[in-house]
């Protein structure tokens, strides 16, 4: 899952920001009234908790991840991806460059 632009869509303004500002994002929402967000993670290590299921589509930068019941983490880069289910925890490590995703829901 490849993004590369959305067409068509509303911005909610006002971002979300997480972590002290380790994390922060923009909701926007499609001509559908699917949501998603896009966001960018700066160096840190950090704990999510999702309610949605989640697909975290890594746009630049790479990561590594921690998922719900899995003992190793695992790393991603540009054009990859991974789901979180819903109700769960990822733990999710950025070092060096910042790292941009795009989060969708459901």
């Amino acid at each position: 899952m490849t993004t590369q632009r959305f067409d068509h869509v509303s911005v909610v303004k006002q971002g979300n920001v997480y972590f002290d500002g380790k994390c922060v994002s923009h909701s926007i929402v499609l001509a559908d009234g699917s949501r998603k967000s896009v966001g960018v993670i700066l160096p840190s290590t950090l704990t999510f908790n999702t309610a949605a299921p989640e697909t975290m589509e890594t746009v630049a930068g790479r990561c590594r991840v921690l998922l719900p019941g899995a003992a190793e983490w695992q790393e991603y880069g540009p054009g990859e991806s991974f789901q979180v289910p819903a109700d769960a925890s990822f733990r999710i490590e950025v070092v060096g460059e910042p790292y941009h995703y795009v989060c969708h829901f459901g």
